[in-house]
């Protein structure tokens, strides 16, 4: 089994930043995983938000952060960054990070095999 545990949220104002991180664990490939973020507001439909390749060659974003937000992995300690910057209110969700088996990223949450059990980011205004 592969766990994942995902820390780094808070609440911080409009235009701040914050850096969301996933350690996996456990029975995992990590380094040929490919991984992403996705969020959940009250009320609202998980959303795809970011998603890395296995060796962090591709990475893909969703377009209502495109451009303020940032994914990355470090293979060598099996974790996975979210950097989130000129956050907005309509940012605050609870965040997700997710691992596949495979090693291509895409922005179905269905790619994924295991998920984590999310940090939630509060922005106000």
């Amino acid at each position: 089994q592969v766990q994942l545990v995902e820390s780094g949220g808070g609440l911080v104002q409009a235009g701040g930043s914050l850096r969301l991180s996933c350690a996996a664990s456990g029975r995992t490939s990590f380094s040929s995983s490919a991984m992403g973020w996705f969020r959940q507001a009250p009320g609202k439909e998980r959303e795809f938000v970011a998603a890395i390749s296995w060796n962090g060659g591709r990475t893909y974003y969703g377009d209502s952060v495109k451009g303020r937000l940032t994914i990355s992995r470090d293979n060598a300690k099996n974790t996975m960054y979210l950097q989130m910057s000129s956050l907005k209110p309509e940012d605050t969700a609870v965040y997700y990070c997710a691992a596949s088996r495979g090693v291509v990223a895409g922005t179905a949450p269905e790619l994924y095999d295991y998920w984590g059990q999310g940090t939630q980011v509060t922005v106000s205004s």
